[in-house]
């Protein structure tokens, strides 16, 4: 299996593409673009990381699909369960597109659709803070509007994950009195946008990018632990905000604000839990994919979260992974699969 990692202008150069093909020739591929790419404990920018990975006894299995209205996502990840063959299935290794897709629907139709006890992680792509347009790389080739699957199977590899944020939240409750999907309408039956952007104030003029600096926490009732929502863009005409999953009416959101230490805190959390589910084996391969808005946050000390989960894994575990606009994980072994926003992800590999 070959995982790249990079800025789209690196996927569409096509000799930097069959060079890695022509490295590997009988290989998997999946890939995508992103928003910084991980490389050990280093961060980098419109490079494009190149991960081999060789198992004994794990055998593997591709699917990709095409999405082409965001309504479609569900089916989308119906589609793709079901091209996956079932038989010693393990886990499910997924990157989709990062913007013309709902990420909670997508999870749904996947999950629903694997055998219970299959395991799901992965990430939305990523395009720096521009938001115009992601790709997904997949062994039949790179393209937009794109969700890519691995299969693994066999009864040696162990795989573990974990996923934590670290945000703190502010502000009063508000209900969600009008929304669709994954659109956000009205809070308390005002218009959303122009709440959000009172509390903004002069990061209002750089949405939806600065949105990432203040995310929503999402929950059900006071007793639900909640998951975080990043926009992924903002419409002045009808007053909406969309984001990277969905926004049910009924839910009630809060603001949530940075803390440079519990962020850090949250990626060597997501490690432990990843490493832990493992069973005592030492990780063979770490996959990372952390939110863009972590980065923003963190700027130069960015990679002091890659320092933390490397204080975890240990020095020979190949760390490798990627800055996303959205993260696909269980918080914890058995809990279910969601897409998340903010977080940490960490995925880990051993036979």
């Amino acid at each position: 299996m070959v995982l790249l990692f990079g800025s789209a202008e690196n996927f569409t150069n096509e000799a930097i593409i069959c060079e890695a093909r022509a490295a590997y020739p009988k290989a998997y591929f999946l890939g995508c673009s992103t928003a910084g790419e991980i490389r050990d404990t280093v961060v980098l920018d419109d490079s494009l990381v190149v991960t081999a990975v060789e198992f004994a006894d794990t055998g593997l299995h591709s699917a990709a699909m095409k999405v082409g209205e965001v309504e479609d996502s569900r089916k989308v990840g119906e589609r793709l369960a079901q091209l996956l063959p079932k038989e010693e299935l393990i886990h499910v290794f997924v990157l989709s597109e990062g913007l013309n897709i709902n990420g909670s629907e997508l999870v749904k139709g996947l999950t629903e659709h694997l055998p219970e006890g299959i395991s799901v992680t992965g990430g939305l792509s990523g395009d720096g803070t521009r938001f115009q347009k992601t790709l997904v790389f997949s062994d039949t080739g790179t393209a937009g509007n794109v969700v890519a699957a691995i299969g693994f199977y066999g009864k040696r590899l162990k795989v573990g994950y974990g996923s934590l944020g670290g945000w703190d939240t502010f502000g009063p409750e508000r209900l969600i009195t009008r929304s669709k999907a994954n659109v956000l309408y009205e809070l308390d039956g005002k218009s959303a946008l122009e709440l959000y952007k009172q509390y903004l104030g002069e990061h209002s003029k750089g949405l939806p990018a600065t949105g990432l600096l203040f995310p929503l926490s999402l929950r059900r009732d006071p007793s639900d632990p909640g998951v975080v929502r990043t926009i992924l863009s903002v419409n002045e005409a009808d007053q909406s905000m969309t984001f990277a999953g969905d926004v049910p009416e009924g839910y009630y959101v809060r603001l949530m604000k940075s803390n440079f230490d519990r962020i850090i805190d949250g990626a060597v959390g997501a490690a432990k839990t990843s490493y832990n589910a493992l069973g005592g084996i030492a990780p063979e391969l770490a996959i990372l994919i952390s939110c863009v808005g972590r980065k923003m946050v963190l700027q130069q000390r960015i990679e002091e979260e890659l320092e933390g989960v490397r204080s975890v894994m240990g020095p020979a575990t190949v760390m490798t992974g990627f800055y996303s606009y959205g993260e696909i994980c269980p918080f914890s072994p058995k809990a279910r699969c969601e897409l998340h926003n903010q977080t940490m992800t960490v995925t880990t590999f051993a036979e």
